[in-house]
């Protein structure tokens, strides 16, 4: 079934509500993921990137700064883009990164600017109605050839709220279809976290080439 769409006004509670969420629980949520392993995630993005290093990375929905500390600890130049003001704080004081503080369903940003985007479960955040446009987005930010990192939960294609959060839950050919019309050319995809059965598998990260 087709989704209802929806009015500014709509779209705009939902970007609120989802990061009052993280306003809210934003303390906690930096000491309970402070010590994820997403190491996979951040190789991938970095050994697809053809350019010479140090490259320039943009961090999508970097929340307290944890990747983009380790973005620079590997020597690379990182910038975060976050919707909620806490975690703008936090991420600056724990990274010493610059960081974007945006609406993150309508960010602005230059263009053919970094080597590589970083979206670590962030862009399912996004509603499907204005998904294509903040696609192009993070496409025009890129520099010719640069590289897309995205992780998201996956799913049958549902959208709404759940506890607290607005999310979509994609499907592959779905997301692939999204990303290919934003102008991507995929590189390869995963299922998180490593060697579990799919269905304990809720992660879908894939790689993208600028066309």
């Amino acid at each position: 079934m087709a989704e209802t769409k929806k009015s500014i006004e709509q779209l705009k509670e939902i970007a609120a509500n989802t990061l009052d969420y993280y306003n809210q629980k934003a303390d906690d949520f930096f000491a309970n993921t402070i010590d994820h392993d997403v190491e996979q995630n951040i190789s991938s993005l970095l050994q697809n990137i053809n350019a010479t290093p140090p490259f320039t990375i943009l961090d999508v929905g970097c929340g307290p700064g944890r990747d983009l500390k380790t973005f620079t600890q590997r020597g690379h130049a990182a910038i975060g883009l976050e919707g909620a003001a806490r975690f703008v704080e936090i991420a600056k004081s724990h990274s010493g990164c610059e960081v974007w503080l945006q609406d993150f369903l309508n960010p602005v940003l230059p263009d053919n600017y970094f080597d590589g985007v970083f979206a670590n479960a962030s862009l399912f955040h996004v509603p499907c109605q204005v998904l294509p446009g903040v696609l192009l987005k993070y496409h025009a930010v890129l520099k010719p050839g640069g590289v897309l990192f995205s992780s998201n939960p996956h799913g049958m294609n549902e959208e709404g709220w759940m506890n607290g959060r607005y999310g979509v839950y994609h499907d592959l050919a779905r997301w692939r279809d999204y990303l290919q019309t934003a102008g991507f050319v995929e590189l390869m995809h995963y299922y998180r976290p490593e060697g579990l059965p799919r269905e304990q598998q809720p992660w879908l990260a894939s790689v993208w080439r600028k066309a």
